[in-house]
């Protein structure tokens, strides 16, 4: 990891615990503003503890992307969780075979930037 890189990374940590200070909830009470600030924080440690070791500077770009999209997404409707994304059901495929893995293939492509790790740690 470059300097520039580290230092981008390290920005964006404080940004977010900056955020989660001023964090006021879109009900205005207190348990959820608390509770979604808790969420902030926890969300924030565990993704950066899980990529501290990535070297690759593409895959840390990928990161450093993810995060300012989530950041930028959560400020603008006021909501620190991922927000969903609508895919058509995979019912009518079986749960084996090509149009299976096709299938695959076009969710995890047409999966939003914000949402890259989010499965994984959940």
């Amino acid at each position: 990891m470059t300097a520039v890189m580290r230092q981008e990374v390290l920005g964006l940590y404080r940004k977010i615990f900056r955020i989660a200070k001023k964090w006021q909830s879109a009900s205005g009470q207190a348990e959820e503003t608390t509770a979604e600030r808790e969420y902030i924080i926890k969300e924030a440690k565990t993704l950066f503890r899980k990529n501290k070791d990535v070297m690759d500077p593409k895959l840390i770009k990928q990161c450093i992307d993810e995060c300012e999209a989530r950041i930028q997404i959560g400020l603008h409707y006021n909501i620190p969780y991922p927000r969903p994304i609508h895919l058509p059901p995979m019912g009518l495929t079986q749960k084996q075979g090509r149009t299976f893995r096709h299938q695959e293939k076009l969710r995890k492509i047409s999966k939003p930037i914000y949402l890259k790790s989010h499965d994984e740690i959940s």
